[in-house]
Order: C-alpha cells, then sequence, then structure tokens
C-alpha cells in the first residue's frame, strides 16, 4: 500500500497479495460458509431434519446477534449466509423432503443475485460490502467515485454469474439424474465462478492504474 505522493493528498494504492487477502477474508468465509454447513450436517445425524434446521438457522443469526451486542461490523457473507440458509431451512422444514434439499441452494443462490442486483439502483453495491469485509484496503479508497461506479458494475456482474448459475442448476435439476446434476453441474458452476474472480480481479487492477496514475491534488495555497 501506497501513502501520500509528494505533492500531497493523492493516495497511490496497490492491490495487496493474494495470500494476504486469502488470509484477511479466510475467517469471514468460515464463519459465513463452511460453519453452518458443518453445524447442520452435524445435528442431522444427531437431531434429525427438524434438528438441523433450527440448528443452523440459530447458528447464523446467534452470530448477527452476538456482533450487534459486542458493536463489531457484521460481515456481508454473514449476512448472505443468513439469507440463505433461512430460504433453506423453510422449504426443507415444509416439504419434508430429501430430494428437495437439492433445490434449496439454488434458490438461496438466486436470493443472493437479486441483492446484488437491487443493490445497484439504490447506489449501495453489494460487491463493495464484500469487499469490505474480504480485502484489508483503507476506507478512504472506496470514496473516489471511479471506486463507485466499478463496483456497481461488478455488483451487476455478480448477479449476471449467479442468475446463469441458477439457470444452469434448474435445468439440470429438472433434466438430469441426480449424479450428473451434481457431477457436471459442479463443474460447470466453479467455472462460472472462476469466470466471475478472473473478470473481478483483472477490473480491479486496471482500476488501481487509473486512479494511480491521477495527478495528485495541489493544496490551496
Amino acid at each position: 500500500m501506497g501513502g501520500p505522493g509528494p505533492a500531497g493528498g493523492h493516495h497511490v494504492f496497490e492491490l495487496p497479495r493474494v495470500t494476504a487477502m486469502l488470509v484477511h477474508a479466510l475467517p469471514r468465509f468460515v464463519e459465513g460458509v463452511i460453519a453452518p454447513v458443518a453445524v447442520f450436517y452435524t445435528a442431522l445425524m444427531l437431531l434429525g431434519l427438524n434438528g438441523a434446521l433450527v440448528a443452523a438457522v440459530a447458528w447464523v443469526y446467534g452470530g448477527i446477534i452476538y456482533r450487534y451486542v459486542r458493536g463489531h461490523p457484521v460481515s456481508g457473507m454473514l449476512m448472505l449466509a443468513a439469507v440463505g440458509v433461512t430460504v433453506r431451512a423453510a422449504l426443507a422444514a415444509a416439504t419434508q423432503s430429501a430430494v428437495i434439499y437439492f433445490l434449496q441452494p439454488t434458490l438461496g443462490t438466486l436470493c443472493v443475485s437479486l441483492a446484488f442486483l437491487a443493490s445497484v439502483p439504490l447506489g449501495k453495491p453489494l460487491a463493495m460490502k464484500l469487499a469490505k469485509d474480504m480485502a484489508p484496503i483503507p476506507d478512504a479508497f472506496y470514496k473516489h467515485d471511479r471506486v463507485h461506479q466499478f463496483f456497481l458494475r461488478i455488483s451487476l456482474l455478480w448477479s449476471g454469474v449467479l442468475l446463469t448459475n441458477v439457470g444452469v442448476s434448474l435445468w439440470m435439476l429438472f433434466n438430469e439424474s441426480i449424479s450428473m446434476y451434481l457431477w457436471i453441474r459442479t463443474g460447470i458452476v466453479t467455472g462460472l465462478g472462476a469466470i466471475g474472480i478472473a473478470l473481478s480481479v483483472w477490473g480491479f487492477k486496471r482500476l488501481l492504474r487509473r486512479i494511480n496514475r491521477e495527478p495528485a491534488s495541489t493544496p490551496a495555497a
């Protein structure tokens, strides 16, 4: 990361190393994605389906309440996990069917995609919220107009990626066997995610180059 330029008032910022970003993001990923799954399957073995649903929802919302009480920020990933777990738990409880379980993550993905899309006209891009959670980037950097516009576009990108994910998943779920769905759908979705990440990183690096080339502001005499 850079500091003030010689003319004063201009900050040159460089993208943190990938390893640093992963170390920063890993605890949030475990908390918002891995832990709810582990809690669900542990409770499923011990308490059955309904007990697992209650445990999964309680874990996520308990984490949110804990942060509010402690005055800590609630990560965007945890909020997304709460939306997904709520939808999945409601459907599973209503149907009491194991088959419907494969549909639940897709509906959760649909909700997340719509959240990305809705954040754009509101002028509060969800992609920016997630970036703040996952990367140690100075808050002042996000106040730049180019940065705000970039994250609006990235929110649209991820809305499209996730909507495509939903379309592929639903088509395969209702037209292919479960084994085909699990293996081929996983490969396709992983590929879509990799493309989205690659475009996001490329766009962010391009943004940084443009901002870092901007002339430093000259202090008033």
